[in-house]
């Protein structure tokens, strides 16, 4: 278990404290890594005479708590879990929080970033310590006003209480507080004392999300604002030789039409006209270098079969393994290119005036995205300002702001505020994709055991993209080598939901199936006799923790019943380790109409403690369908720099019918919580694979499942 830190703060670091106005209390403090979330109080506060501050925690004569969270939210729900965190040291009846978002601002806040699963591990120990220290301070005011020492004061659910039965609430000392120094190595609630933590809290912003209420990029609307549409080059390695501008001008609302590098933009009154303005341009184009998915598999797989790549780990002696080997195994596993596809296409706003720039709108890194706009203008970043609006979906596409930088070009080439919006086929198309990667691996066996592995990585524009070398099965076989292959390309790639693991867990997962398979040996037992093989502590470089593994695996396998298979079901097993936690993965399917069809999964997660149980089931419920979507469907080619599909008429994704039900179980544990928005997805597809093995006797080696398996005309049974 990790041991609980006790974290020393200033006031200027840790906490900077002021009375306010209205008699509250203001305490400062870094979120790192935070996402924004709002409880509505059964009172109002605006009418409590507050100060417009970001990055706080506020305190009002009332009692009622306002916390401001800088982080953005794209659905992970951090929005609601993070202020638990404070509201639960704080010891504050969580009806009593309101939570709002603050724009970014360098000055208060590190790290205002939402990727990679890591919000809740990277701040676990800032926010308790920041409810903590602010209850203390709370206390000893209220010490100081009754004359006694603060060691005979406690205070719970947002009451202070005297040893002699004296009481006051949080907001009866606000003042006071606000005058008293930042006391220094504040004790921690232990987790049994939890009363927030761990007890199911609705979304904040549910009631705002199911009734319409602007929450969204989409949703932002400023006076005056004008709409652009961007016609870009149609296939990736074109560029713009001409355009013809004039039936884009007729149409009514238009406002104005003009280049920008190698794209038009159309600026209308409204989405609509800006729509039409951009399908009535006319644009000729110049053909470069014009790639296609034959190209890329041919490539691939040349360097696959080639001496060229880079060594990432090796352990042991691999060629003696394989030389002395009874049996070697030997698999290539090929996926193609996806989109994000994210429910509210990419859209900001907007405003580059001679004064400053004001952005808004749904990003991942705002400060980032806020330094390449003010390089673009030639700015310092100080005259940048972004606020930041809830994500209908994030999943890595909004990690980059390329759509930001376009916002903020067009706003000032027309020296008016606007509002950038994609369509459907501007998001598909002009995307971030997730590059094809094929993964060659190999397995030496001898006297009943796995002896030696191999494997190599070919990527498009993302050497070890998808390539953990200290994830298992390092350590687990004592000779191994991990190396990985690269070739750049102009098709734009990057970070797609669980990237690194997002394929490589399928591979790996389906591979070792096979193995124990070859060894005559039940699937789970295989990877727990593997896992027993690993030295914990031994080498540094390893980052699953062998024992949770070991504990999810079984977990999975007794609530999967895996040793009980009705009449007319498979199974299938995964487990993978992926953003600091360890998932486990039981797959049902049936035949139907001679395709499988997925019945149910069942899923053990050790993600550490449970700040949301409702939020953290919905989390993994929502990676496993993604996982199982486009493991099953997901396909996306291109032709001639030119992708394959541009709606969702053409793109398929799972259906609702298609859905499994899927069962969530968490490993009771007093760990420091870590990642969660991205772990349910990568044991999914191998998982479903393994149970389509079992089905149909055919080994999956290609993605989408469906695709492959009506292009290998397998026999299916059932």
């Amino acid at each position: 278990m990790k041991k609980q830190t006790k974290t020393t703060f200033s006031r200027r670091g840790f906490i900077r404290t002021s009375a306010l106005a209205g008699g509250g209390m203001l305490i400062g403090f870094n979120f790192l890594t935070a996402c924004k979330d709002e409880v509505k109080p059964p009172v109002d506060i605006a009418n409590l005479n507050f100060n417009d501050f970001n990055a706080y925690i506020k305190i009002a004569d009332n009692g009622y708590v306002t916390i401001f969270s800088p982080n953005p939210e794209i659905g992970q729900g951090v929005k609601t879990s993070m202020p638990m965190i404070v509201a639960e040291e704080l010891d504050v009846p969580w009806e009593h929080v309101h939570v709002e978002q603050a724009g970014l601002d360098t000055d208060n806040y590190r790290g205002q970033v939402a990727g990679g699963s890591q919000s809740i591990r990277q701040n676990w120990d800032v926010l308790r310590q920041t409810g903590a220290t602010a209850k203390q301070m709370l206390v000893n005011a209220a010490a100081a006003k009754w004359q006694i020492d603060a060691s005979e004061v406690s205070a719970k659910n947002g009451i202070i209480t005297s040893k002699s039965g004296k009481t006051l609430g949080y907001g009866d000392v606000v003042k006071e507080a606000a005058a008293l120094e930042v006391p220094e190595n504040v004790p921690l609630k232990e987790p049994k004392h939890f009363k927030i933590i761990g007890n199911d809290a609705l979304n904040v912003d549910l009631d705002k999300i199911v009734t319409g209420k602007p929450l969204f990029g989409l949703d932002y609307k400023k006076d005056g604002m004008h709409i652009a549409s961007v016609m870009r080059p149609p296939s990736f390695g074109q560029t713009l030789k001409d355009f013809d501008d004039t039936e884009s001008r007729k149409i009514t609302g238009v406002t104005d039409v003009f280049q920008f590098g190698d794209k038009i933009a159309v600026l209308a009154k409204n989405t609509w006209s800006a729509v039409k303005g951009k399908k009535a341009l006319k644009a000729n184009w110049e053909d470069n270098a014009l790639e296609s998915t034959e190209k890329h598999d041919e490539l691939l797989l040349g360097l696959l079969n080639s001496s060229e790549g880079d060594v990432r780990r090796e352990d042991g002696d691999v060629d003696k393994a394989f030389a002395e080997a009874d049996q070697i195994i030997d698999r290539i596993y090929e996926s193609p290119f996806l989109p994000h596809n994210c429910m509210e296409p990419m859209n900001f706003y907007a405003d580059v005036t001679s004064e400053k720039v004001q952005l808004a709108g749904p990003i991942q890194t705002p400060e980032g995205t806020a330094n390449r706009v003010a390089n673009l203008l030639d700015l310092a970043p100080e005259e940048i300002e972004v606020e930041l609006t809830r994500m209908g979906g994030g999943f890595g596409r909004r990690l980059y702001g390329d759509f930001a930088l376009e916002a903020a070009e067009i706003s000032s080439k027309a020296g008016k505020p606007i509002k950038l919006v994609y369509s459907r086929e501007d998001d598909m198309n002009a995307g971030i994709f997730r590059p094809a990667i094929k993964y060659r691996i190999s397995a030496s066996l001898k006297d009943g055991k796995v002896t030696g592995y191999k494997l190599k990585e070919a990527a498009i524009n993302s050497n070890m993209y998808g390539l953990i070398p200290n994830f298992f099965p390092a350590g687990a076989i004592p000779n191994l080598k991990i190396e990985s292959a690269n070739y750049k390309s102009n098709i734009t790639t990057g970070a797609w939901r669980a990237p690194y693991t997002n394929f490589l867990a399928f591979a790996e997962q389906s591979f070792f199936d096979e193995v124990a398979e070859a060894l005559n040996q039940d699937a789970v037992q295989l990877r727990l006799d593997l896992l027993d093989n690993v030295d914990e502590g031994a080498d540094d470089r390893i980052q699953y923790s062998a024992s949770r593994m070991k504990e999810v695996i079984k977990l999975a396998a007794e609530k999967g019943d895996w040793n009980n298979t009705p009449d007319g079901i498979y199974k299938g097993f995964s487990a993978y380790y992926s953003h600091n936690t360890h998932v486990a993965e039981v797959a049902e399917i049936s035949i139907q109409n001679g395709m499988p069809k997925v019945e149910r999964v069942t899923a053990a997660v050790d993600c550490g403690i449970v700040i949301n149980p409702t939020g953290a089931n919905n989390q993994v419920v929502g990676g496993v369908l993604d996982g199982i979507g486009h493991a099953m469907y997901g396909d996306f080619t291109f032709e001639a720099g030119k992708p394959s599909a541009s709606n969702f008429d053409t793109y398929r994704l799972i259906r609702m019918n298609e859905t499994p039900k899927v069962a969530v179980h968490f490993i009771d544990s007093e760990i420091a919580p870590t990642g969660l928005g991205e772990p349910g997805l990568p044991p999914a597809g191998g998982a479903v694979a393994n149970a389509i093995k079992a089905a149909t006797g055919k080994r999956l080696l290609k993605q989408p499942f469906t695709k492959y398996l009506a292009e290998t005309e397998s026999e299916v049974k059932g």
